[in-house]
């Protein structure tokens, strides 16, 4: 069905199929009514980042972050405002590496914030520091398919 993409709720982790022209007339959760794709970013959790990296169709940016890390509240907006430039193109998600040290390992994360593009079911690029909203962007539409 190449007319519909798969998106992982960000909110209670359940996959959906959502046409492809529903996308950017506010397409929501089968299961718990939440929007799949709003403009902003998603705080994530292990078990939905791992379940959203290996199914989702749609690009998500994944920001790895700590709330004792200067660049990555000095990010924060910027990559708010990317998200929202960038809606029904991609999805932005956070996780906090301190309270999910183990995300951090798994991903090997040497340094925050971490910038990581998943794209069906594999990473497909990173990118480490803090940057402005339009670099975000370039290097989404650089890397995703």
């Amino acid at each position: 069905m190449a007319d519909a993409v798969k998106l992982t709720c960000t909110a209670c982790g359940q996959g959906n199929r959502v046409p492809m022209t529903k996308l950017s007339a506010g397409a929501k959760c089968g299961t718990c009514g939440a929007k799949l794709l709003d403009g902003k970013v998603a705080e994530l959790d292990p078990s939905i980042l791992a379940k959203a990296a290996r199914t989702d169709d749609l690009p998500l940016l994944v920001d790895f972050w700590a709330p004792w890390c200067g660049p990555c509240r000095m990010m924060a907006p910027e990559f708010a405002k990317a998200a929202n430039s960038m809606q029904g193109e991609a999805r932005f998600a956070k996780i906090n590496t301190q309270d999910f040290p183990e995300v951090s390992q798994k991903n090997n994360i040497r340094g925050i914030p971490a910038l990581i593009l998943y794209q069906h079911g594999r990473e497909v690029a990173r990118l480490a520091g803090a940057r402005p909203s339009q670099d975000i962007v370039a290097f989404v539409k650089q890397n995703a398919g």
